[in-house]
């Protein structure tokens, strides 16, 4: 029988709310966070365009178990749009492909988001993730082809104009999952007559985190390596003292504020944790939830379901 290889890493587990800059890709974020924390596991909730910056939620070790909940999440997106031109990509890196000499009136813009609040039909970019016949949108649009990529439902919770001038127009918008804001560029201008790309855009939201857990790459390097605004110096010299950047984690379990929370006791969570359904107690205690956490000590120890007053583990984490 084949030996398992040793994990390669810490067990390090929480979530990096990185304040990505604009110019890295979010693969490239991930390598980056899991080298700098030395961590066994990585992954991101959520793909932000390399030309985009904001929040990039990066869950290390057993916060990777709660990602589907954060990508979820509604998302908070402020973006400027340039009026005039409509370009491949529907962003700044794409060739011109249509263009007019007009420009919207704020009357006019004002009158048209109705028509982007709600629940509304969204064609995906042609250069976008999506997968068509088993191929990325993106690679056959870099290949010269033109795919019909069909419309699907998202929600937009708000779509607000922040600031006008005659050729750009600045927005904020709320919106679930699955929402492209390049799209939201590309059919106001189309719906206006005078085309339109994104100019600019910001994450600043993902739910449940906040601007106020942001961190970024220079603040992580410096609590890594020690002293802000010098060279990292070669890993071999550094001793390793992961306590100062360990310190800029948020907990896994604030993934799932979504949840109904329910404590538990030392030895219910041990019981828990080898996959067994305990009885819940407490006068406040859910009697069914099709999902719920359980936390002992303020630590997150599984999820699962509350059938009758019993908590039915799916998904069991590490003590």
């Amino acid at each position: 029988m084949a030996r398992r290889g040793k994990k390669k890493g810490r067990p390090v587990s929480g979530w990096v709310v990185l304040d990505k800059p604009v110019g890295m890709g979010s693969t490239e974020a991930v390598s980056k966070i899991k080298w700098l924390f030395q961590a066994e596991k990585a992954g991101h909730a959520g793909t932000l365009d390399p030309l985009a910056s904001g929040m990039l939620p990066i869950a290390l070790g057993e916060a990777t178990k709660t990602v589907p909940y954060v990508q979820d999440g509604a998302k908070v997106y402020r973006f400027t749009v340039a009026w005039g031109e409509e370009r491949s990509t529907d962003d700044l890196e794409g060739p011109v492909t249509n263009s007019s000499d007009r420009r919207p009136a704020e009357a006019e813009l004002r009158a048209l988001l109705p028509k982007y609040t709600g629940i509304i039909m969204q064609t995906p970019p042609q250069f976008s993730a999506i997968k068509i016949a088993g191929e990325r949108a993106y690679d056959l649009a870099r290949d010269g082809e033109t795919v019909e990529i069909p419309a699907r439902e998202i929600e937009i919770g708000r779509l607000d104009i922040i600031e006008h001038s005659a050729d750009k127009t600045a927005f904020e918008v709320e919106c679930g999952k699955g929402t492209y804001v390049r799209s939201l560029a590309r059919d106001m201008g189309r719906d206006l007559g005078c085309f339109g790309h994104i100019a600019e855009l910001r994450r600043v939201e993902v739910e449940p985190f906040t601007p106020d857990d942001f961190v970024t790459v220079a603040e992580l390097e410096a609590a890594r390596f020690g002293g802000k605004g010098e060279a990292v110096p070669d890993e071999a010299e550094v001793p390793v003292d992961f306590s100062a950047i360990d310190a800029l984690l948020v907990e896994t379990a604030a993934a799932l504020d979504c949840l109904p929370q329910v404590a538990v006791s030392d030895d219910a969570a041990t019981k828990i944790r080898l996959g067994n359904p305990v009885i819940i107690r407490g006068r406040d205690a859910p009697v069914e939830a099709e999902e719920a956490c359980a936390t002992a000590r303020g630590r997150l120890v599984a999820i699962g379901a509350i059938e009758q007053g019993m908590f039915k583990p799916k998904r069991v984490f590490a003590g």
